[in-house]
């Protein structure tokens, strides 16, 4: 499982036209599942993007999680993530999960989210969407599990 996040000062994801989710100062999450992940890589990775400390604290260095900074989250699901780039001049996707794994785990990566208490914004699975952020720093790291 992959999640490249970033820190934003706020992000918008438009499906046909229509604003569908919306965050203010919080993490941009782009999540890639790969067939090898199960719930037990959800629970791991949304630890890990909760903990993940690049927000800046009193003397101005990266101390302080999403949690810490009342942020929100947008998550938005990203199978070109889970894409073998290492040669050719076309990626593979024979790592992405299937449709219906995908989806199930993009699911219990939000629900995980949203039972520790974040305010959780999503695009739509599988969706074509228009991802709107202003990126603070610019500020991105690709985290895996």
């Amino acid at each position: 499982m992959i999640a490249l996040i970033q820190r934003v000062l706020c992000a918008k994801v438009v499906v046909d036209g229509q604003t569908i989710g919306e965050i203010d100062k919080g993490l941009l999450v782009y999540l890639g599942v790969e067939k090898k992940d199960d719930t037990q890589s959800t629970e791991r990775l949304t630890q890990r993007v909760l903990g993940y400390r690049i927000f800046a604290d009193d003397e101005d260095k990266m101390n302080l999680d999403v949690t810490q900074v009342d942020g929100q989250v947008l998550v938005i699901s990203q199978f070109t993530l889970a894409a073998d780039t290492k040669k050719g001049k076309r990626p593979s996707f024979s790592c992405a999960a299937a449709p219906a794994q995908a989806n199930h785990l993009y699911q219990v990566f939000i629900k995980s989210m949203r039972d520790k208490g974040i305010e959780v914004a999503t695009g739509e699975f599988a969706a074509n969407m228009k991802v709107h952020s202003v990126n603070d720093g610019p500020v991105t790291f690709n985290l895996t599990v």
